[in-house]
């Protein structure tokens, strides 16, 4: 018997999440801040910047913060990466972190945004998507729809908080990765997979 490294893309992401984090921590403690959140506010003529946009997923600004990502990335990541393939996964990360990374920039200029809390909510609503057939709305997709989305947008219209808060900005980068996450599955569902736990999501 021996260990497999049965999903490259999301333990590849965990493990160099963890780097971040660690390093972070100690020898390096302005590694979040100056490569792993999204800047604020950008500049067009710095490299860094660019680079914010799409690697502020791999900082998070605690133990817990990372944990509470990476719990629901390594229950969902391998369950994607066979129904979709390792690369498409790193792909929908990708776009993901620039789309959500964008937006941010745009709506939220003085305000960084950094964690995977995006990609988990593209996950999420992603793997409601899996043994999708054409033609149906899968039922787990509307249930997720309005469990998560629904719970995000709820929480940011009825908190008593200021535009640019950090709570608005951890809902808007949630429901924005579960837009990118459904707009995925729809034009891109997963092959089925028997014998497993595919398109069962859970806490």
């Amino acid at each position: 018997m021996r260990i497999r490294y049965n999903a490259p893309t999301t333990l590849t992401f965990t493990l160099i999440s963890g780097l971040v984090l660690l390093l972070s921590g100690t020898v390096l403690p302005s590694l979040t801040a100056d490569w792993f959140a999204t800047p604020a506010p950008f500049h067009a003529n710095r490299f860094q910047d660019y680079v914010r946009l799409v690697s502020h997923p791999l900082g998070h600004a605690s133990i817990d913060h990372y944990i509470s990502n990476f719990s629901f990335i390594l229950l969902l990541g391998p369950i994607l990466e066979a129904s979709y393939g390792s690369l498409s996964v790193l792909f929908m990360m990708f776009a993901t972190a620039l789309v959500t990374g964008l937006l941010q920039v745009f709506f939220f200029p003085s305000t960084i945004l950094l964690g995977a809390s995006g990609i988990v909510f593209m996950m999420i609503l992603l793997a409601s998507f899996t043994n999708f057939n054409k033609g149906e709305i899968p039922l787990t997709f509307i249930l997720v729809m309005v469990i998560y989305l629904g719970r995000e947008v709820f929480n940011a219209v009825a908190a008593k908080v200021t535009p640019g808060s950090a709570n608005n900005i951890s809902q808007f980068a949630h429901v924005i990765g579960g837009l990118v996450g459904s707009f995925f599955g729809f034009i891109r569902p997963g092959k089925r997979i028997t014998g497993g736990p595919a398109g069962v999501t859970g806490a």
